[in-house]
């Protein structure tokens, strides 16, 4: 009896052994399960953050290099612009320099044709009167002395008329200027007390000038300065006398005849001349 109790007992306690084992088992394989439920997504979640990382990487990489080509295109633009505008800059000094040049050359051209104009109608005025003169002359009249003196003075008229006319038609139209200054010096010497005269040295000196023959021109304006004060050629002479200085060098001299003109012609165009020269 005692044994079959004990071969009870200890089938009894095998059994509760294994019952109380398979728990156990079961409980660890669900743990088990659970845990692995638990890692699988994080470990996707850090794979795909790692994947869009790269992914952004990349494409920050390359909006640098676009936004780097851009600036580097730009700078190059923007340095040909700013080289552009400084040519454009010394093109229009150049141009501003040019105008004004062309504009004072074009000025003492406009005078000196404008002096022509008058000098050629004062001819035609005085050739006209010569032809009045010359038919009263061929008049009968009861004076012999008158018959014998007035075709004289009239040949002695016309010759010099037409030695002053032939000088200025070389200059106002054959524009020969070089044949022009012995035609006018051929004038003076052989009428050195015309009523042209002032006119003849005026021109003879402006056209000395032109060729830069400054000593020359210089004698031929002092004589209508000094000799015809009432001369109209007086203040443009003065003027020339001023120019010819100051082209020397003589700026002092120079402007001491610029004053002169704007001193005693304060209305003219020679006295606006002369102050423009006095401010530069």
């Amino acid at each position: 009896m005692n044994t079959k109790l004990v071969i009870s007992l200890s089938c009894f306690l095998a059994t509760g052994a294994c019952l109380a084992q398979a728990p156990v088992v079961e409980a660890q394989n669900t743990v088990s399960a659970q845990t692995s439920s638990l890692r699988t997504p994080a470990q996707t979640s850090n794979a795909e953050i790692g994947g869009m990382s790269v992914v952004l990487e990349q494409r920050l990489a390359s909006l640098e290099r676009i936004v780097g080509s851009r600036t580097e295109s730009q700078q190059r633009l923007q340095a040909q612009v700013n080289q552009l505008q400084r040519d454009i800059d010394e093109m229009r000094g150049s141009i501003e320099l040019h105008t004004h040049q062309l504009e004072k050359l074009l000025e003492r051209q406009r005078d000196l044709f404008l002096e022509i104009d008058k000098g050629f109608n004062s001819t035609q005025q005085s050739t006209s009167e010569l032809g009045d003169n010359i038919a009263r002359s061929t008049q009968p009249s009861a004076s012999v002395a008158s018959r014998a003196t007035s075709p004289l003075d009239a040949v002695n008229s016309a010759g010099e008329q037409e030695s002053y006319q032939n000088a200025v038609n070389l200059i106002l139209k054959d524009r020969d200027y070089v044949k022009a200054v012995p035609a006018f010096q051929a004038f003076l010497a052989q009428f050195p007390n015309s009523d042209s005269t002032p006119n003849a040295h005026y021109w003879l000196g402006q056209l000395l000038y032109n060729q830069q023959n400054y000593s020359e021109a210089k004698v031929q304006f002092t004589q209508v300065a000094n000799r015809f004060t009432n001369s109209p050629k007086r203040s443009d002479s003065l003027l020339k006398l001023g120019l010819i200085e100051k082209s020397t060098g003589n700026v002092q001299e120079a402007n001491s005849f610029f004053q002169q003109v704007i001193n005693e012609y304060p209305d003219s165009t020679p006295a606006r001349l002369a102050s423009q020269q006095l401010a530069n």
